[in-house]
């Protein structure tokens, strides 16, 4: 479904969720207060520090800092992404997902037939594996349990053109569903042999294995042929709900299977990740017969700090580990670990893992190659490292890979590893990579406005820390006009709060964060929101009147130095002589009040 989610929706989607009821289905909340405390699920404390604030909508952790909406609850906890979390938590309080298309709102494209399809497609090859012997013996032969297909909902498509056809199929509605995702093939049609459309299975006489989203919903399947036959691995083509670029096989199984995910092992095949968790090694996955993505590793690094590829020693299993290598240096962060394991010749995860069981399979990870070990050692091959010119071609073949690293100590210490193989002078290649980065650096460093900048006590943050724990008290609040033109720290953004508040209501600070959402100052008013502030709306209301009520004067006053500044310097006007003629006459009144509004509007 294409189309923005509108932000009225997920205010109120915020703002109707039960944020304890949904964290505390996932952790032991213990009421303390207004409160709610657990231990926090992102960090490890014996002692909780991570708070829920059920009448503002959102949660904090005192100990790591993580904190958020219901809807960023279920983007950390869950590892769902923003539009997966906005269609789960709308689920649970009985909303439809609008969309908006060209300006206009409409509801959500009824996607939910197309999951409906692949779900009873599933269930289908599920059944027809348990009366299969020939799909059950080749499960058996590779040494899966039957505890083991009912997790990962294996299955069996037999040798037919139309068993899935026959079976959901029953009307045109439900075959261009079939079609749709991409369960059948609608034959070429040719003229005066084929009257009308006609379609046919695209999976025969092969083991299935489905393919889920992060919510455990079938999007594809994967299909293994049992005898000789091409492909042998035959994937669901790319559909509205399937893309190999962004999904993992095993990945909805691994965080089932672990909560706390430390780290992820990228495998080639289906049926190595199918071994792995059946071993213990729950934290395996798969890409779905494409080279690893930068979509993939955005997932990933949502999930855990570690990542491990494992591939198959030859030179194929080498050349997926390059691209990749190549694939993670734009997401090497300090903190971040990527390492290679390159398994014996003749051997895959799946196999080594079933001769050698679990310990001896993990000890291997010990060994695998850090990035900046395996990125020296592949670019050594390529060079004669012996004379001068081949060090030479070592640098010029590691500066643009160092480029793609973000600047950090991890680069600093890689760069410093290459000059010390290619006997450079240190810092010569850190230099190159360097070179064209430090503008960017420097804009992204710069942080021009916004609560934090505004000094901690001040005026602007007092108003604006007000207005975050309760956003419908700006309507009681005169027009921002007043504050144009003071020369304060957070006066932008306290300007955009009021004005925004002021046009569009915000039921609560749940609300107003969601509508931060992605900009540079969702964090610090988060900060504000999660500080403790005990007083009630009426007294927030008269705070941010106290406020305002400081700072608007400052313009008059900057005013009235900018009108005697130009008089001394060209002259003034006839409009800027009465101007000033008022400001030197008249007491300014401290705040400029709005009845009509604070009185009618709610």
């Amino acid at each position: 479904m294409s189309g923005r989610i509108p932000q009225y929706f997920i205010e109120e989607l915020v703002a109707r969720a039960d944020i304890v009821e949904l964290i505390g289905s996932r952790l032991p909340l213990k009421k303390h207060g207004k409160e709610f405390k657990a231990c926090c699920p992102f960090h490890g404390e014996k002692t909780p520090s991570f708070t829920v604030v059920p009448d503002k909508g959102f949660y904090h952790c005192f100990g790591c800092g993580a904190h958020g909406t219901a809807l960023g609850f279920l983007m950390e906890h869950d590892h769902l992404g923003f539009v997966e979390a906005v269609e789960d938590l709308a689920a649970r309080v009985g909303l439809d997902v609008p969309h908006e298309d060209q300006g206009a709102v409409r509801a959500a494209a009824p996607s939910d037939s197309l999951f409906r399809t692949l779900e009873k497609a599933a269930g289908l090859y599920a059944q027809e594996l348990i009366g299969s012997d020939r799909g059950k013996r080749y499960f058996k032969s590779r040494g899966l349990t039957s505890d083991t297909a009912v997790t990962f909902g294996l299955g069996y498509a037999p040798d037919s053109w139309d068993f899935v056809l026959r079976s959901l199929g029953a009307s045109e509605a439900d075959r261009m569903n079939l079609l749709q995702v991409g369960l059948t093939i609608e034959r070429e049609k040719r003229p005066g042999v084929n009257a009308g459309p006609g379609y046919y299975d695209r999976f025969r006489d092969r083991v299935m294995f489905p393919i889920r989203d992060a919510r455990g919903r079938t999007i594809g399947f994967g299909g293994r042929v049992l005898d000789k036959g091409e492909p042998k691995y035959l994937n669901s083509p790319e559909t509205e709900l399937f893309h190999k670029g962004r999904e993992l096989y095993g990945l909805y199984e691994a965080r089932q299977a672990s909560r706390t995910l430390t780290r992820i092992m990228v495998v080639e095949g289906y049926m190595d990740v199918v071994r792995l968790h059946q071993a213990g090694i729950t934290y395996a996955v798969a890409t779905l017969g494409t080279a690893t993505t930068p979509e993939h590793l955005q997932r990933v690094f949502r999930i855990c700090q570690e990542v491990i590829f494992c591939f198959d020693g030859d030179r194929a299993g080498k050349a997926a580990a390059w691209r990749a290598l190549e694939n993670s240096l734009a997401f090497m962060r300090d903190g971040r670990q990527i390492r290679f394991l390159f398994l014996p010749d003749g051997q895959d995860p799946d196999s080594l893992v079933g001769s050698e069981g679990k310990e001896a399979f993990e000890n291997r990870l010990q060994n695998a190659l850090p990035l900046s070990g395996y990125l020296i050692s592949h670019l050594r091959d390529q060079v004669d490292m012996t004379n001068a010119d081949g060090r030479a071609r070592f640098r010029d073949l590691a500066l643009p890979l160092l480029q793609k690293i973000p600047e950090s100590s991890f680069r600093d210490i890689l760069s410093a590893e290459i000059n010390q193989s290619a006997r450079i002078d240190t810092g010569l290649v850190g230099a190159g990579a360097r070179r064209g980065t430090g503008s960017a650096s420097k804009e992204a460093a710069t942080y021009s406005r916004g609560p934090s900048a505004a000094g901690r006590g001040s005026v602007v943050r007092q108003a604006i820390r007000t207005l975050v724990h309760y956003p419908q008290i700006a309507d009681t609040a005169p027009s921002s006009e007043g504050l144009e033109g003071i020369e304060r720290p957070g006066i932008p953004l306290l300007i955009e709060l009021l004005n925004d508040l002021q046009e569009n209501p915000c039921a609560n600070t749940a609300g107003l964060l969601e509508r931060w959402r992605g900009r540079p100052d969702f964090d610090p008013l988060f900060k504000l929101a999660s500080s403790e502030y005990p007083v009630d709306a009426a007294g927030a209301a008269r705070e941010l009147n106290d406020a305002l009520a400081q700072l608007f004067p400052e313009r008059g006053d900057q005013r009235l130095d900018e009108l005697l500044r130009k008089q001394a310097r060209e002259g003034l006007s006839n409009s800027e002589r009465a101007e000033l003629q008022g400001f030197l006459t008249r007491p300014q009144p401290l705040i400029e009040t709005a009845p009509e509004r604070a009185g009618h509007r709610t």
